[in-house]
């Protein structure tokens, strides 16, 4: 169970590094403030998913 968790984990740490790299690109081109704040919302939200995956891997593995 706890290489589900890591696989899902892995993956939304994938989503989180292709919403970041969006984000800035969006800064760099000069893109709207308004997508630049969803972009970060999306990511801290990509972020806190990633932790309760890792923290869940953790507990099924029995190491928590």
């Amino acid at each position: 169970m706890s290489t589900v968790f890591n696989i899902l984990a892995l993956v939304v740490m994938f989503a989180v590094v292709v919403v970041l790299i969006r984000g800035l690109a969006n800064m760099l081109r000069g893109g709207s403030g308004n997508t630049s704040n969803k972009l970060m919302q999306m990511r801290v939200l990509l972020q806190f998913i990633a932790l309760v995956l890792i923290l869940l891997g953790a507990y099924a593995a029995g190491r928590f």
